[in-house]
């Protein structure tokens, strides 16, 4: 599958070598294709990304990440997650899948950043108003990279990712992209509307970081078994 990522920091670079590995085409859409050596915040450069993945990993504008991909990654900062999308032409690219990974964080009054979200404000809700031609998964914004790519490496991979979108394909395609990275536990919150929990989610995720001092942590949601 061709796989094109908008955004090229941590979350992007993570994906992509994984996906890589996984015998997907990947192109990572950056702002300037030409600024391969600045080094991205808690990332490696774009160079140094590309001699990761022995030169298999495409490094291309937004526009050309957009037009490349058969699903699309919204992996850029949440507050400038529309910009970039715009930037990129997605309202020009058909009825593609587009996995929004983001949350919209405030960094501007120290750490740990201000999660934005509410129930009057929802990324995955505006990105998926702004370009009504997509078909927006909201997934994988509830854990750190390393999680995203690696579930079994905590826990035994016994933990929850969350799925929310309109189009019942979508998210059956997504799932499957899910289940290539390890994840088992795949809960389906329903429409794009149901994302704003998962985005609230972080305000909480943040408090965990900061308790447990390491990033690599979720939750696990316990069903009780049917008819009991």
């Amino acid at each position: 599958m061709k796989i094109g990522i908008i955004g090229s920091g941590m979350v992007a670079q993570t994906l992509g070598t994984t996906w890589l590995g996984l015998g997907h085409e990947v192109a990572l859409g950056t702002r300037d294709p030409q600024k391969i050596d600045d080094k991205k915040m808690m990332a490696a450069s774009l160079r140094e990304w590309r001699a990761q993945t022995e030169n298999r990993g495409r490094i291309v504008t937004f526009q050309e990440a957009a037009a490349f991909g058969d699903v699309l990654v919204n992996a850029t900062g949440g507050t400038v997650s529309i910009q970039a999308l715009e930037q990129a032409a997605a309202d020009k690219v058909g009825g593609k899948v587009l996995i929004d990974v983001a949350n919209e964080l405030d960094h501007g009054r120290g750490l740990p950043p201000r999660p934005l979200a509410s129930d009057d404000r929802c990324l995955a809700e505006k990105i998926q108003a702004r370009f009504a031609n997509l078909k927006v998964v909201k997934t994988l914004n509830t854990v750190g990279a390393p999680v995203m790519v690696n579930p079994g490496g905590l826990a035994g991979g016994d933990h929850t990712v969350f799925l929310s979108g309109n189009d019942g394909g979508a998210k059956a395609q997504v799932a499957d992209l899910l289940r290539g990275l390890g994840w088992s536990d795949i809960l389906d919150l329903g429409d794009i509307s149901t994302a704003r929990g998962p985005e609230m989610y972080m305000g909480l995720w943040l408090r965990l970081w900061g308790v447990t001092r390491t990033p690599n942590v979720n939750v696990k949601v316990q069903r009780a078994p049917k008819g009991g």
